[in-house]
């Protein structure tokens, strides 16, 4: 379950850098059931948690303009797989540690989850990022705030499934994968063949 919880919450950081960062600072802060390992407890700091909001606020807006979002996509290029490395080491409850001695960081494997949710983060923003532009121009930006919100709000589900429900990350991940299958489809069958 703890392999779940961090891959859902490393996808929906590829989506949005800082609503799984957002929600889990909230919910180690104020949920009884959340407890944030000790190497993460500084997302539970009020400062962090307003930090995090206002840059979550910017990349709302930022995300909804065409050609804006295309810059910002570069700009998220190293920002959302750290964050996902860090949503990934932070929800799966693994035995990341703060590093005193590099070493011993990479002797003891504690960097193997951070790893995989930058991974993960980043496959997720690439694709996001290659489909952006083809979406703004077929649609002359019109594509833009829909998709920006649907990323929105499949980064908000995936993150609450992930703390919430894990085994429902499978669910929404399928379902995700199943709907860019079809709309991949549906594109390449009407392009005239030549």
């Amino acid at each position: 379950m703890e392999f779940l919880t961090g891959t859902g919450l490393a996808v929906a950081a590829g989506l949005n850098a800082y609503i799984p960062l957002l929600i889990l600072g909230l919910a180690g802060r104020f949920l009884d059931f959340v407890t944030l390992p000790a190497a993460w407890s500084w997302l539970e700091n009020e400062w962090v948690l307003g930090i995090i909001a206002v840059l979550l606020v910017i990349e709302i807006v930022a995300d909804k303009i065409p050609v804006v979002d295309s810059i910002n996509d570069w700009v998220q290029t190293i920002v959302r797989p750290v964050s996902g490395g860090i949503a990934f080491g932070t929800g799966s409850s693994s035995a990341t540690a703060v590093v005193t001695d590099p070493a011993s960081f990479f002797e003891s494997g504690s960097w193997i989850p951070i790893a995989i949710g930058i991974v993960l983060a980043l496959g997720t923003h690439l694709a996001k990022m290659a489909a952006r532009p083809v979406l703004n121009a077929i649609t002359v930006g019109a594509a833009a705030p829909v998709v920006s919100t649907a990323e929105d709000v499949g980064s908000v589900t995936l993150s609450l499934f992930a703390l919430l429900i894990p085994i429902l990350v499978v669910v929404a991940l399928a379902a995700l994968i199943i709907g860019l299958v079809a709309v991949f489809r549906r594109r390449t069958a009407k392009r005239p063949t030549p």
